[in-house]
């Protein structure tokens, strides 16, 4: 499918450099592009390997009607000229994990993760289980690691477990999965899919492919999501934090099929936003024969992922916590209900032209809001309507050290955004990791 093809890769970074040298050696003619400089030691070694390699902003002018396929990067809009021009001129536009799909070996066991919130913790959990039995796993796809870079790795019978945002979904078509867990549905990536309609269309393409004998997990208290899955052909099974269900949660106690699993008290990561998440990777690997010792003995270890409502450390009583990943106010929202003690939030990014108002009824243990950013005013203004004390400074480094001193002994410093990271920093990883340095400059 993929071998003597003349194919043209747009957006380099990861996942088109990976994809690059997963086709070279099928003798393909391969072409990328990206608008912005990248790293000089991969350009050198894709030229190296007969790759055309373009840095330039009018990408379009270099795609004709002689490519065969177009590898997207996800984070690239569908409505560009260069994608706009690929289907003028009928030429197929994937991304690089529906190419990597098409190279794996047989009978490898395929478990994908996507949700608004909530995917990065579940897929980890899922791998962290499958690891605990012993099993030959791999993790990738959007949690960081490009699916092609794994695939001379996978062997027949593997263990595949990813997670997929819903810009790559938009680009994939025969890929395939055993398990699909769909966490929740919110709406969020509005800037990119335009209607929440389109963005919940994408979603459900997890389970594009699946029949009656493939899994599909599912949200039940989310009825947005029970809604679209009406139809789809996958076996389902359900997770729920308020009615009885596969997997749900009673007395501070997580069940599955009625037999009780763990209680919330031996479980190292809290809130009930996590508990949904375990019970997802429960239902995923239940369906391969974990135990239920296995999976506690994962989840009296797990301290959660990076980035995601990490506990950072404590100075002088004052706890910091960095949730960079909050990108969108359900996140934020989220992180706000796992705290019954005083707050100093960090808001601020890339200004989307989102609403902050549905924050309102989780603000009760804010105490002080300390804002940056390109939405710095916006949040100033939100905060004014329902009287919470804010203070507006131009960089996060100044937010935490205000924060700081604004805080008393006891008090929790919140890094939860509640925007995109892209208007001072290429990715919430590098926020994530200046919220760090501050913190050990202060202590």
């Amino acid at each position: 499918m993929f071998e003597n093809k003349k194919i043209y890769i747009m957006g380099m970074a990861r996942s088109g450099y990976e994809a690059a040298k997963l086709l070279v050696p099928f003798h393909n003619e391969i072409t990328i592009t990206d608008g912005k400089e990248q790293d000089e030691n991969q350009i050198k070694e894709l030229k190296s390997l007969g790759v055309n390699v373009i840095i330039t902003e009018k990408q379009e002018d270099y795609l004709d009607e002689s490519f065969d396929y177009v590898i997207k990067n996800p984070g690239i809009r569908f409505d560009t000229p260069t994608i706009k021009k690929a289907e003028q001129l009928g030429i197929k536009v994937i991304n690089e994990v529906e190419l990597a799909y098409h190279f794996l070996p047989k009978n490898v066991h395929i478990l994908a993760v996507t949700g608004a919130n909530g995917k990065t913790t579940t897929t980890t959990l899922i791998y962290e289980f499958l690891k605990a039995m012993k099993v030959p796993v791999h993790l990738g796809g959007n949690i960081g690691f490009p699916m092609c870079s794994l695939i001379n790795n996978i062997k027949d019978g593997d263990y595949l477990v990813l997670e997929i945002s819903a810009q790559q979904l938009h680009d994939m078509y025969g890929f395939k999965t055993e398990v699909s867990v769909l966490t929740n549905l919110t709406e969020v990536h509005l800037d990119f899919f335009g209607t929440y309609d389109y963005y919940q269309e994408m979603k459900k393409k997890i389970f594009q492919n699946q029949t009656e004998s493939e899994l599909a997990i599912l949200n039940l208290d989310d009825e947005t999501e029970i809604k679209l899955t009406n139809d789809i052909t996958s076996s389902k099974k359900y997770f729920s934090l308020n009615k009885r269900a596969d997997a749900y949660l009673k007395d501070d106690i997580i069940y599955y099929n009625d037999e009780k699993v763990i209680n919330t008290s031996d479980i190292r990561i809290q809130g009930k936003h996590n508990y949904q998440n375990i019970m997802c990777a429960i239902i995923a690997t239940k369906r391969f024969g974990i135990t239920n010792e296995a999976i506690k003995e994962v989840l009296t270890k797990f301290v959660g992922v990076e980035h995601r409502m990490e506990f950072v450390g404590k100075i002088n009583g004052r706890e910091f916590y960095n949730d960079s990943k909050a990108t969108n106010v359900k996140s934020t929202e989220i992180a706000l209900a796992s705290f019954k003690k005083p707050i100093i939030l960090l808001l601020g990014g890339l200004d989307r032209g989102h609403s902050f108002d549905d924050l309102k009824d989780d603000m009760e243990y804010v105490k002080y809001v300390v804002c940056y950013g390109e939405t710095k005013n916006r949040i100033k203004e939100f905060c004014d309507t329902i009287h919470i004390e804010v203070t507006l400074l131009d960089t996060l480094e100044e937010a935490i050290k205000a924060a700081y001193n604004l805080s008393e002994e006891g008090d929790v410093i919140l890094l939860s955004p509640a925007c995109a990271s892209w208007d001072q920093y290429k990715c919430f990883e590098d926020r994530g990791n200046e919220f760090k340095r501050v913190f050990e400059i202060l202590k």
